[in-house]
């Protein structure tokens, strides 16, 4: 007899195969250079391509983002491009599709976890630093979240 507490064992395959893939772009996401870019970015999801079996042409390629479908791409994507930094509570969110790198509070009733100085101890330490804007004017802090824009490129 069948539990109906328990989940449908197809659920329970999809679920167990996207953790498996969220954990597998955790732990390779620092292999793809250069970090924080688009390049990076489709490095993985070639590598991705290539481990199932497909090859590198561009019509391969195309068909396994198609195949992959948007809401499991937008997740990969986004797992990609976030950082969880517990010690700092906070959360980075830094696409470079997106106009801002976002730093999420963990702890928003402490105001601290948002200063100016531990902001910039977290963009260090993701490497991020360098591409975001230093003119700290810029960072626009909003409920729990400090937005700070991408350095534009140099014309």
């Amino acid at each position: 007899m069948f539990d109906m507490s328990l989940p449908d064992p197809d659920q329970l395959q999809g679920t167990l195969v996207d953790f498996a893939l969220l954990e597998l772009i955790r732990q390779h996401r620092l292999s793809f250079q250069p970090l924080w870019t688009v390049d990076g970015w489709a490095k993985l999801m070639i590598w991705l391509a290539l481990n199932c079996g497909l090859s590198g042409d561009t019509e391969s390629l195309e068909h396994f983002a198609t195949s992959l479908g948007e809401t499991i791409t937008t997740r990969m994507r986004r797992t990609f491009f976030e950082r969880e930094l517990g010690d700092l509570e906070l959360h980075v969110l830094a696409d470079p599709a997106d106009p801002q790198v976002l730093l999420l509070s963990q702890a928003p009733q402490d105001p601290l976890v948002l200063a100016p100085e531990r902001l910039t101890r977290a963009l260090q330490r993701v490497d991020l630093l360098e591409h975001v804007t230093a003119d700290q004017r810029e960072w626009q802090a909003l409920d729990g979240v400090v937005a700070i824009p991408w350095k534009r490129p140099k014309s």
